[in-house]
């Protein structure tokens, strides 16, 4: 070949190398540009706080003494301890509340489990509501209030069964005092109170009182009522 001719052979095929070169170059660009695009995003996406995912507890309501129409679109649930204070203060500030704006309407069913967890006179009390429980439960409202209405210091073991069989004998509750007293004293109901205590650690419930709202634990501030029921009709709401 003559040396001009091959000349331009020669700087074609550089031209065509350095072309492939380029051409190789602008795909190795691309592919990290969208590689690092990708791992960006893939930061982003990590680094954001994840919405959590509230998963409603689930209750026996059927099994659960209740206030209220049982089939009210709204379902509370208190775990409390008779001896505990601030359960007898939530008993003489909300539940009246509640059932003068959502109880009697219908709109609420307001349910107990008990939590004894202060003292071994807080199993006792525990026993002795689930007795009147069994017995009539239309006493069993009764029974629960006056037991907080007559509430002795923390740390005193006051709820023994012969205060508390007194008690329902003072108010004239309509139950057996025998069974009553036999009740508390055989521990006739302790599985359904350690039902309850373990459905509450389950739960991770660390004090009382706690409210869940249609399954939902309330974690507001207690001592506001208004913040208490606009949960409620939160729930009402998306019911």
């Amino acid at each position: 070949m003559p040396p001009k001719k091959q000349g331009n052979a020669l700087a074609q095929r550089k031209s065509n190398a350095e072309k492939l070169l380029q051409q190789q170059r602008k795909r190795r660009l691309i592919w990290f540009s969208t590689v690092g695009v990708l791992l960006i995003l893939i930061v982003v996406v990590l680094s954001l706080d994840p919405k959590p995912v509230v998963k409603a507890a689930s209750f026996d309501y059927d099994n659960l003494p209740v206030l209220g129409q049982s089939d009210a679109p709204v379902k509370i649930v208190e775990f409390g301890d008779f001896k505990c204070p601030a359960c007898k203060i939530a008993n003489d500030t909300i539940k009246p509340q509640l059932v003068n704006d959502y109880i009697e309407q219908g709109k609420v069913a307001f349910y107990f489990m008990n939590l004894p967890f202060i003292g071994p006179d807080s199993t006792t009390a525990a026993l002795a509501v689930q007795s009147v429980y069994h017995q009539n439960k239309d006493a069993f409202w009764t029974y629960f209030d006056a037991i907080y209405g007559n509430q002795g210091e923390e740390k005193v073991q006051w709820a023994t069964a012969e205060y508390l069989v007194g008690l329902a004998k003072e108010i004239n509750l309509p139950v057996d005092y025998d069974l009553l007293q036999k009740d508390i004293e055989d521990k006739t109901y302790i599985n359904e109170v350690t039902e309850h205590y373990n459905k509450a650690d389950k739960l991770k419930i660390d004090s009382t009182p706690t409210f869940f709202i249609n399954g939902v634990e309330f974690t507001g501030n207690l001592g506001n009522y208004d913040e208490f029921k606009q949960a409620i009709d939160n729930a009402s709401t998306n019911k």
